[in-house]
């Protein structure tokens, strides 16, 4: 987006919010002002995006469509949780249901942060990519010049970001922890340091989806920032954009008081030793939060034009297939030119997806707390928007 562009409409200057409860037609419309209602999501504005509005005509359209979707396809089932579909920047539907604490009937709502699992690590790509921009880091820096000690030169932030360092997943590392203290970060890193658990493959030479990679790119962040990564992501991505419904939990003291998770039949889900890591995991957001992060990322006054395409492009072609890795996003690298951009998560009760239809501004988000396959059945509301795939994408 050029300079001359981006002055033209804030970004998501206004929300379209449709009622969920029951079909929205046009005589509605007419008859009560209060079934859309637009207001702004931002106090400042901080980041400006030109974005045509849509027509209450379209918004209508398209909200019986995302409507018949999910109704059919995924809430007839008795799922719970938290769904949103923008287009430009505006709210065509939203729905939320479910507990967020069912011992207290607490009601999940808009404003409900949910672990959001490995969508999380989307968050933590875009603060790299900040740091980046801001010059504090680079892309293809050594791991070995930021944290002192570490026995791997050849590995680099872009091969963690890409999945491509070679690093074993932690959780497997069954041999040095005890089961019964939780696992921080700092102790990945140390393991990583004592070289007691060797390499899956040489870096850089192929992928391998690996949550130790965004263990180690928090630890860079901690590093590079000298805060705590809850600090740093605040202050790079949640405060600029407003988040004000999200954080990353590094506590467990406080297990308690953030949103539970859930057995599909709404067992509450164990608490355990992996339960302490962040970057990987451990983000809670709101999807209307998340809508403030999906936009800003068409904002060159957020993160560089070099840097989003970097993002937005894969790094492995050692197998063939149209399936892809950028930076902190799973790509699917279409036939007909296109890429989809996307990013599932899983974690105890918590399901997540994240689709992001760059090319025509259009953003779908599902998280969940109650453990059910049916989040990743987003994919195939894609097509409603244009010429993209069906079927289950990996997580």
């Amino acid at each position: 987006m050029t300079n001359k562009n981006k002055l033209t409409i804030t970004l998501l200057s206004s929300l379209l919010i449709i009622s969920c409860q029951t079909k929205v037609k046009e005589k509605d419309l007419a008859l009560n002002t209060s079934i859309i209602q637009e207001h702004s999501i931002y106090e400042e504005n901080p980041y400006l995006v030109e974005f045509d509005k849509l027509s209450p005509s379209y918004i209508l359209s398209k909200a019986n469509e995302v409507e018949d979707f999910y109704i059919k396809n995924i809430k007839k089932s008795g799922y719970t949780g938290s769904f949103l579909v923008a287009k430009n920047g505006q709210i065509i539907y939203e729905d939320y249901s479910g507990f967020a604490n069912k011992r207290n009937a607490e009601q999940i709502t808009e404003n409900t942060p949910i672990h959001v699992a490995s969508v999380g690590k989307v968050v933590t790509a875009v603060t790299i990519m900040r740091l980046i921009d801001m010059g504090k880091l680079e892309l293809d820096q050594s791991v070995s010049e930021i944290i002192e000690g570490f026995p791997y030169p050849e590995i680099t932030v872009k091969t963690l970001l890409s999945h491509r360092s070679g690093l074993r997943y932690y959780g497997y590392y069954g041999e040095v922890w005890s089961y019964k203290t939780p696992i921080k970060n700092q102790d990945v890193i140390d393991i990583i340091k004592s070289e007691k658990v060797d390499l899956d493959f040489s870096p850089n030479t192929r992928f391998s989806y690996s949550n130790t990679n965004y263990v180690v790119l928090a630890s860079i962040v901690e590093k590079v920032t000298n805060k705590t990564f809850r600090e740093a992501v605040r202050e790079l991505i949640f405060d600029p954009l407003e988040m004000k419904n999200s954080f990353v939990f590094d506590d467990l003291d406080k297990k308690n008081d953030v949103t539970q998770s859930y057995k599909s039949n709404y067992t509450p889900m164990h608490w355990d030793y992996m339960d302490s890591t962040y970057g990987d995991k451990n983000i809670y957001v709101t999807p209307r939060d998340f809508l403030k992060l999906d936009t800003a990322l068409y904002s060159e006054t957020f993160l560089s034009e070099k840097l989003r395409k970097q993002m937005f492009q894969g790094y492995s072609f050692e197998n063939k297939g149209v399936r892809n890795y950028g930076l902190g996003f799973r790509l699917i690298e279409m036939t007909n030119g296109d890429t989809f951009t996307y990013h599932n998560g899983w974690w105890r009760g918590n399901t997540s997806s994240y689709i992001r239809l760059e090319k025509d501004n259009v953003c779908i988000i599902l998280f969940s707390n109650k453990y059910s396959k049916l989040t990743y059945k987003t994919v195939d509301l894609s097509h409603h928007f244009g010429d993209y795939p069906v079927g289950n994408l990996e997580l």
